[in-house]
C-alpha cells in the first residue's frame, strides 16, 4: 500500500531541469505518489500545464489505454510557442493506431528477437572494439566514447549508413544530445535530417538489405510515405537507438561505481548479467518523462482530465514505486521480478527494447570477460534535462585486471 498522506507538500516544480542534476525529484515523486496521484502542474518555465501521473499502475493503464491518451500531439512537454511537434502523427512515435500500427509494421521484424540474435555477432564486435580502443585510452569519458558509440555504430549499420560516415553521425548526435548551446543542438539536428535526405533519396534508387531502404521503398494503403515522412522516421529510428541506451549504459556504469559490491557480485554470478540489465534499466529510466494528450474526457483518483489536456507519466517515479517493487531505492542485480515500465508498455512499447538490452548486456559483458577495474576519474556531470536523465560526463579509468 501506499504510504499515508502527508500534510507537509515539499514545494512541487518537475519543470526544473536543474532539479535533476543537482536536486532529489525522488521526494517530490515521492510525495506525489502518496498524496496527489493525479497532480495538476500549473504553467512554468514557458511550458503549459499539465496533469502529472506518478504511481505505476496509475501509467500503466494510461499506456494501455491508447483510445483516451494520444501519441499524436508530441510525447514530450515543449514550450508553448514553439507549436505542435514537426513529427506529430507521422513517425513511429508520434502516431497513434492505425497509423502506428502500420509504421511499426514495416519495421518490426528488423527488431525481432531473431532478427536481433543474429545479428548479435557483429553487435558483439562493435562493443568489443569500442571497449579495446577505451582501455588502450586508459581514462576516458564513458558517455562519449563508450555509452555512446556502443547503439550509435549498431543502429548506423543497421540503417544502412556507410562504416566511413559513422563517426560524422557520431559528431552530430553527440552536438544535438548534449551540446550545453541550444542553437548548436539545434544545427546539430538540422544537420542529422539534411544527411537522411540525401541518404533515403540513395536507397530509394538503389535500395539495399537496410532500414533506410525499407522505409524508402515502402508503400501504406498503396500511397508511399513521403520524402518528408521518411527523413523523420529515420530521425526518429537513431534518436530511439542510441538515446536511451546511451544513457541507460552510462548511468547504469555510475550507479555500479556508487554500489561497488554489486558489481563484485556480477563478477562472481556473470550468469546474473540479465537480471542485471533489468535492474539498470529500471534504476536509470532514462525517459524523465513521456507525455500523452486527452482526447476525451477521463476521471482518474477523483480528478477529471478534460479532453485537450495533457498528461505526462514520470516514469522513475513509477519505477520506484512501493506497492510494486520491494524495498525499490535499493539498486539490485538479483532483483526478480522487475516488470519496470522504462520501454513502456502498451501499443507504444519500444520498438528496440530487445535491441537495447543486448547491446547493455555485451557491453557489460565485455568489461567483465576482459576484467577490467573501473574507477571514477573526476566527479560526474549530471544532465540538465526533464526529457532524460543520466550523466552528461563520466570521466573514468580503466585498468585490465592482471590475471
Amino acid at each position: 500500500m501506499h504510504s499515508e498522506p502527508s500534510e507537509t507538500a515539499p514545494d512541487i516544480n518537475l519543470v526544473d531541469p536543474g532539479l535533476y542534476s543537482h536536486g532529489d525529484p525522488f521526494a517530490q515523486w515521492r510525495w506525489l505518489r502518496a498524496n496527489s496521484p493525479v497532480h495538476w502542474h500549473p504553467p512554468a518555465a514557458e511550458l503549459p500545464g499539465f496533469w502529472s501521473l506518478t504511481r505505476y499502475e496509475d501509467i500503466r493503464a494510461a499506456y494501455r489505454d491508447a483510445e483516451t491518451f494520444s501519441s499524436a500531439q508530441g510525447i514530450l512537454l515543449r514550450p508553448a510557442d514553439h507549436g505542435a511537434d514537426p513529427g506529430g502523427g507521422r513517425t513511429l512515435a508520434l502516431t497513434d493506431a492505425p497509423r502506428h500500427r502500420q509504421l511499426r509494421g514495416l519495421v518490426d521484424e528488423w527488431f525481432a528477437v531473431r532478427s536481433v540474435r543474429a545479428r548479435e555477432a557483429e553487435m558483439k564486435a562493435i562493443a568489443q572494439r569500442v571497449v579495446d580502443e577505451a582501455l588502450e585510452q586508459g581514462s576516458c569519458d564513458f558517455v562519449a566514447e563508450i555509452a555512446a558509440r556502443i547503439p550509435l555504430y549498431v543502429i548506423c549499420k543497421m540503417m544502412g549508413v556507410p562504416e566511413s560516415d559513422w563517426q560524422h553521425l557520431y559528431n552530430l548526435t553527440s552536438q544535438a544530445f548534449a551540446a550545453g548551446d541550444p542553437l548548436t543542438r539545434r544545427f546539430a539536428h538540422l544537420d542529422i535530417l539534411g544527411y537522411f535526405e540525401k541518404l533515403q533519396a540513395e536507397k530509394a534508387a538503389n535500395p539495399a538489405d537496410d532500414l533506410v531502404s525499407v522505409l524508402a521503398t515502402a508503400s501504406i494503403e498503396g500511397e508511399r510515405l513521403s520524402p518528408e515522412d521518411i527523413i523523420l522516421n529515420c530521425d526518429n529510428l537513431l534518436v530511439g537507438g542510441t538515446e536511451n541506451t546511451r544513457i541507460a549504459a552510462s548511468g547504469g556504469m555510475l550507479t555500479f561505481l556508487r554500489n561497488p559490491e554489486q558489481w563484485r557480485i556480477l563478477v562472481e554470478e556473470p550468469d546474473l548479467l540479465p537480471s542485471a540489465v533489468e535492474e539498470v534499466l529500471r534504476w536509470t529510466s532514462t525517459a524523465t518523462h513521456i507525455m500523452r494528450t486527452a482526447v476525451r474526457p477521463i476521471e482518474i483518483h477523483g480528478k477529471s482530465i478534460a479532453a485537450g489536456d495533457r498528461v505526462v507519466f514520470w516514469l522513475p517515479s513509477a519505477n520506484r514505486d512501493e506497492t510494486v517493487f520491494d524495498n525499490p531505492d535499493r539498486f539490485d542485480v538479483s532483483r526478480q521480478p522487475n516488470r519496470h515500465l522504462t520501454l513502456g508498455f502498451g501499443e507504444h512499447f519500444c520498438v528496440g527494447s530487445m535491441l537495447a538490452r543486448v547491446e547493455l548486456r555485451l557491453l557489460y559483458g565485455e568489461l567483465l570477460r576482459k576484467s577490467v577495474d573501473i574507477e571514477l576519474d573526476g566527479e560526474p556531470k549530471l544532465l540538465d534535462s526533464i526529457v532524460v536523465n543520466g550523466p552528461e560526463r563520466l570521466q573514468v579509468r580503466l585498468t585490465p585486471r592482471a590475471a
